[in-house]
């Protein structure tokens, strides 16, 4: 089994290219788990994170051929992910299907650990603090996503995105407002 060290993009891209389905999976290998993290994210729902980044790995592959090798192969496929994520939205709001915080059930498990509630506490902010990033409008969660949770510059989410860095930057920091203004609420 190969290890990561001969990892080389180019050359799997290349033999993808050329219909090898072993090359273009260990692409996916290595890509996948940063682009579910984007995509749970993005929707806030781990089984709709997943079924949206299988649809952008099999857009990935249907498009391969006319991607440009020329290019970095890390956005291109943000690019689709991103998409697919605004196509679950859309199908959430054709669908009348809005995320309501209530409708998956928490099962605590009795535990005599000293530090019980505040891992509860915790966990209920982090659950929170999920659910407000899932409520932002499109326009301020991927840019906010991009840049603050999968790494990205605020020139790369442009460029993903189609926007200029100073809508990156307005965005990113009218999301930051708003999420404050949530937590300051209570």
């Amino acid at each position: 089994m190969p290890n990561a060290d001969d990892f080389d993009e180019e050359r799997l891209i290349a033999a993808a290219q050329q219909g090898d389905r072993g090359a273009f999976d260990r692409l996916i290998r290595h890509h996948g788990p940063r682009l579910l993290l984007l995509a749970n994210r993005m929707l806030g729902n781990a089984a709709d994170a997943e079924d949206a980044v299988q649809n952008a790995m099999a857009s990935a592959w249907l498009a391969l051929s006319r991607f440009d090798r020329m290019r970095p192969l890390a956005p291109w496929l943000t690019t689709i992910a991103i998409n697919k994520c605004r196509d679950v939205v859309r199908r959430r709001r054709f669908m009348r299907l809005l995320p309501s915080g209530g409708d998956e059930a928490v099962k605590l498990i009795a535990d005599d650990a000293p530090d019980q509630d505040l891992q509860m506490e915790k966990r209920e902010l982090l659950d929170r603090v999920a659910r407000e990033i899932a409520r932002l409008p499109l326009k301020l969660r991927e840019p906010f996503v991009l840049v603050t949770f999968d790494g990205r510059t605020q020139a790369d989410a442009a460029a993903i995105l189609g926007v200029s860095e100073k809508a990156v930057e307005t965005r990113i920091y009218r999301a930051r407002m708003r999420l404050r203004e949530k937590f300051s609420e209570r």
